[in-house]
């Protein structure tokens, strides 16, 4: 039976700042707008929260009973470790799965954009079916794809467009921005894993591309998000508050570059979940202002 600390190790909290942060830089792309709303904003952030946990679990069953988290240098996987029943682990995504939709239903329901069931809907398909059901496109190198839909595209424009009926170009650009340093977050922990994955079969975007190549993706992650910042500044000159955070992100991209590997990756998988989070408050700032 796992411990409450083995289930909060599990729901794997470095990864929440990637649903956090689209929602902060949504709602002040809404602000830019002239129509943010905080509840709208608070539901947003619990869909987004519950879906990011749910995906973290659903993860944690799928890659545990296919084998591919037997031997990992990361943290506690549940199933894998044994540390919980397969089952408990599945019932605790679906749970979470199932309270992101119930809390998007009523976001659908205040905003009256009935239609975004169905942009929902795909979401809670797309985290099931990132390492579970029969073809999983975690393992066929598409994982970068669905996290920049779902919580880059998807999770800032659905927040800006359920608080401001219609979206902006910083909206857009903002989406783009946080959906590439959330592949970046999912991108370091690839490249941290290549080994084991080759091992387990297991076909990533790092480990197609090779170590050295997804190492410069990541670096490419970081970097065109804060060219984007700036691209915003001619209609929100406050989105330069994100250069802000130009050194904690030259640190990071030096750290990969340089070729840090296994549990060395470990605080740099942090820092980005940290630098995403930044840049999400931040650039929302700068848009609401």
């Amino acid at each position: 039976m796992a411990t409450i600390g083995e289930w909060v190790e599990g729901a794997r909290l470095r990864t929440l700042p990637a649903a956090v942060a689209p929602v902060l830089v949504g709602t002040g792309a809404a602000a830019h707008l002239g129509s943010a709303s905080v509840p709208r904003a608070l539901l947003a952030a619990g869909v987004a929260l519950a879906l990011q946990v749910g995906v973290n679990y659903a993860n944690d069953y799928s890659d545990g009973v296919r084998g591919t988290d037997t031997d990992r240098v990361g943290p506690l996987r549940l199933t894998a470790s044994g540390a919980a029943p397969p089952t408990q682990v599945r019932g605790a995504a679906f749970g979470f799965l199932a309270l992101g939709a119930l809390l998007g239903l009523a976001l659908v329901a205040v905003s009256g954009h009935w239609w975004l069931l169905a942009v929902g809907a795909l979401a809670i398909g797309a985290a099931w079916t990132y390492t579970g059901g029969r073809s999983p496109y975690g393992y066929r190198g598409l994982g970068e794809v669905g996290v920049f839909v779902f919580f880059g595209l998807v999770a800032v424009l659905g927040t800006t467009y359920t608080q401001a009926d219609r979206i902006s170009w910083p909206a857009v650009a903002g989406a783009v921005g946080i959906g590439l340093l959330a592949c970046a977050l999912l991108e370091v922990n690839n490249i941290r894993d290549i080994p084991t994955d080759v091992v387990a079969g297991k076909r990533t975007l790092a480990t197609r591309i090779g170590d050295h190549r997804a190492r410069r993706l990541y670096a490419a992650m970081i970097v065109v998000p804060f060219l984007l910042a700036v691209a915003c500044a001619p209609v929100a000159p406050w989105t330069l508050l994100v250069l802000l955070l130009a050194l904690p992100a030259g640190l990071l991209v030096a750290t990969v570059l340089l070729g840090a590997r296994g549990v060395l990756l470990r605080p740099v998988l942090a820092g980005t979940g940290m630098l995403e989070l930044g840049y999400g408050v931040l650039l929302g700032v700068g848009l609401a202002m």
